[in-house]
């Protein structure tokens, strides 16, 4: 089971753009840093008028008759791609166009932020699935820094359908849609639902969501589930 990035609330930096736990063998934990128109139809002529044409009722339809209408076709999921590494990350709806960098996990098997002094830049944990890649990947930004907002200050504004794009290294984007935007306390942190291996190219988004306290940082974070629909 790969390692993943992990932070959690006993571990919370005083930073506004906190980061920090260790990991589980099950996946990472908690991660913080980061018109009608009305009217009558016209009328026709009445059925007792001399001259009428009286008109036959519709034959009742056959009940015993097949429906020979094909139901739709579910939409076809698109194949894995071959690993490459993250080198953008695009947000259309919150007009994200952000530079990607490669996170790690330090020392104490905490997943790395992207430095403060570059609020704009996304980080994108290595170990996990790159761009387009079969299971989940994590891309992780501040939502704030002392100069003001960051990257991810809009995550919650997003909505499921929202599409999430990652360019790669060898030139192809991955196209995702979001599924849904999750709110947790680094307490009650789901490590195996946002973290845990999935059948299918995922992306999670993180970043630090919840109260702010000045010395224990962000109490809880923000997730955006998505998956793979599309690759350019």
């Amino acid at each position: 089971m790969e390692a993943g990035p992990h932070t959690g609330a006993s571990r919370a930096p005083a930073s506004r753009t906190a980061a920090a736990s260790t990991p589980r063998s099950d996946g990472p934990g908690p991660h913080a840093s980061w018109r009608r128109t009305s009217g009558s139809p016209t009328p026709g002529p009445p059925t007792d008028a001399p001259g009428a044409r009286q008109q036959r009722p519709a034959a009742d339809p056959d009940p015993n008759r097949t429906s020979t209408a094909r139901p739709p076709r579910p939409p076809v999921s698109p194949s894995p791609l071959p690993p490459s590494r993250a080198t953008r990350l695009l947000i259309p709806y919150l007009r994200v166009d952000a530079p990607v960098m490669d996170l790690g996990l330090d020392r104490e098997r905490r997943l790395t932020a992207p430095p403060e002094d570059d609020p704009k830049l996304v980080g994108w944990y290595r170990q996990g699935a790159s761009p387009g890649e079969r299971g989940t990947a994590v891309a992780v930004g501040h939502l704030d820094t002392d100069s003001g907002p960051a990257v991810f200050r809009g995550l919650t504004e997003l909505k499921p359908g929202r599409i999430v794009k990652a360019r790669r290294a060898d030139g192809r984007i991955a196209v995702y849609t979001v599924d849904k935007i999750k709110s947790y306390e680094k307490a009650h942190f789901p490590s195996q639902e946002v973290y845990g291996a999935r059948g299918r190219p995922e992306l999670r988004l993180i970043t630090c969501g919840g109260s702010y306290d000045r010395r224990k940082g962000y109490s809880g974070n923000v997730v955006v589930f998505a998956h793979l629909t599309g690759i350019r």
